[in-house]
């Protein structure tokens, strides 16, 4: 019978324990320390970046760079923004990874760029920046990444090695494991054979010719790497001057939204008074470290349909009852969408009438509306905006001599009947989305024989009927309200400081403890800061 422990005191317990090391030698009996979280609990997006940060440490095996030629692709892609801290990547920790940390991660684990180079060294550049909670449908990047070709396809940039025969031949003498098709894989995805892919699906059909004339598959190789929440969708050659920014022609976001208390006859009313260009320094929010002056921007639509033709299979439909607001410009300011969806509720809710667009889009004394009834608003009043969640960037626009978007050849071919394409692996997110769906509706059902629903009187036939119900519920988009007792019209709230007060308060506080500084300091974008 083992001898009680719970009654031994402090030094006959160290006692017992230096006995029982002298009897058993090379034993170790000593307690482990306190362990650190799983970090297999990690979301897959942040296990990839802290490989990607390993990586860059060189704790994996490293490549040449220079023995590889390189070319300049834009990369199209999809993403959930609920599971990302915005898609810029930040030079500080964020609670959540960031759209582009995540893909920078899984090039570099794909050693398509160098991770000790960072950002700047491959070129990098988005065309539209989207905050936390905010997704992306058809956002693009553009780089320079690594190319297995060996002559110029005369598509595109395209740059051969930097280094000679001679000296390609004197680095990889003694290991040629790592050049490009040494192995027999024409495909580039030998340079996985290092990597400890976590959960990625394993590459199942590799061509046994080695050859260089086909290029290497981006796409379907970053797909493998990258977190589900993340898809590349196509993949194009760009010329050397080619911006994902400045090339962009026009930027096309979606906001869904429930008809549900909605006069969507009165959105669509104020919805069209935004179509042209107006200054619109009301209808975002001011980011000072811009030092922003101009907030004119040009708006191409602005309507509001019920949503049709959005899912793949019409026989499987995923948006039945929900309605969208299409918002197409030139580029945008810092939550500016949201800022037009929180007004465009509050008008169909009754809350507002259209003709507030008009007073918010009157900003500017120097070109004010040739209406004199329309009060003109310098400094934008106090409002919620909208939830991020319902917000999508569907579409960045380019030139069709810019760009040639194009899948990877025979990818999900070579995978089977669709298990690792990425239509059937974002048809299956759609299914799960529609489970989840379907279980909130049976807690609502089971929920309501016991908690019967409350009429909040929307759409209210005046602001003055708030009193009605000794509530109002100003609705913000996905599923989310702020509930006041006595509702203020937008043009008798207080405003915030003008937009030249902003930038002074900046430039004194914040701005000059950031220019002394210099690590801290950061490229200005203006546009794509949704």
């Amino acid at each position: 019978m083992p001898p009680d422990y719970s009654a031994y005191s402090r030094e006959q317990l160290l006692a017992r324990i230096k006995a029982l090391e002298d009897a058993m030698p090379g034993v170790p009996l000593h307690l482990n320390p306190p362990t650190r979280p799983n970090p297999s609990t990690k979301s897959g997006a942040a296990k990839l970046v802290a490989s990607s940060s390993k990586l860059a440490l060189s704790e994996a095996p490293p490549i040449d760079f220079r023995i590889h030629a390189r070319r300049k692709i834009a990369l199209r892609f999809s993403y959930a923004g609920d599971e990302y801290n915005g898609l810029a990547h930040q030079t500080l920790p964020t609670p959540l990874p960031t759209v582009e940390g995540a893909l920078f991660a899984a090039m570099a684990k794909a050693r398509l760029v160098d991770p000790a180079g960072g950002f700047d060294a491959c070129g990098w550049e988005r065309s539209g920046r989207t905050d936390r909670g905010v997704s992306g449908a058809g956002n693009v990047v553009s780089l320079w990444v690594r190319s297995q070709l060996k002559k110029d396809p005369r598509e595109g940039a395209w740059e051969p090695p930097t280094m000679s025969e001679q000296e390609e031949t004197a680095v990889t003498s003694g290991d040629t494991s790592e050049v490009e098709g040494a192995s027999g894989d024409d495909n580039g995805l030998d340079a996985f054979a290092d990597l400890d892919l976590d959960a990625a699906p394993a590459r199942t059909s590799i061509p046994d010719a080695p050859t260089h004339s086909r290029e290497l598959r981006y796409a379907h190789m970053l797909n493998l790497i990258l977190p589900p929440s993340i898809r590349i969708i196509a993949w194009s050659p760009v010329a050397s001057d080619f911006s994902a920014r400045f090339s962009t022609l026009r930027r096309h976001y979606k906001y869904f939204f429930s008809p549900r208390g909605m006069d969507l006859e009165k959105m669509r009313v104020a919805a069209i008074k935004m179509v042209g260009e107006h200054d619109w320094r009301n209808l975002c929010r001011v980011d000072a470290s811009k030092q922003l002056t101009s907030f004119r921007r040009r708006v191409f639509r602005a309507d509001i349909t019920k949503c049709t033709n959005l899912d793949a299979d019409p026989d499987n439909p995923g948006v039945e009852g929900l309605y969208v607001f299409d918002l197409i410009g030139s580029g945008f300011l810092y939550n500016q969408v949201r800022h037009i969806m929180a007004v465009l509720f509050l008008v169909g809710s009754g809350l507002e009438p259209p003709s507030i667009v008009d007073a918010l889009l009157n900003a500017d004394a120097s070109s004010p509306d040739p209406d004199p009834s329309v009060p003109l608003l310098e400094r934008r009043p106090e409002y919620l905006m909208s939830d991020a969640l319902p917000l999508v960037l569907w579409d960045c626009a380019y030139k069709s001599e810019d760009v040639n978007w194009r899948g990877d050849a025979g990818a999900d071919e070579d995978e089977g009947p669709g298990a690792k394409s990425v239509h059937y692996q974002l048809s299956g997110a759609l299914e799960r989305a529609k489970i989840h769906a379907a279980l909130d509706a049976c807690f609502l059902a089971a929920a309501a024989r016991y908690h019967p629903p409350l009429d909040d009187g929307l759409p209210l036939a005046s602001p003055s009927d708030v009193g009605r119900n000794g509530f109002a519920n100003v609705l913000l988009g996905g599923g989310t309200n702020a509930r006041v007792r006595r509702y203020v019209p937008l043009l008798e709230r207080g405003r915030r400081d003008s937009v030249e007060e902003i930038n002074r308060k900046w430039r004194e506080g914040r701005g000059k403890r950031r220019n002394n500084r210099a690590d801290e300091s950061a490229p200005i974008q203006v546009d794509g800061d949704e």
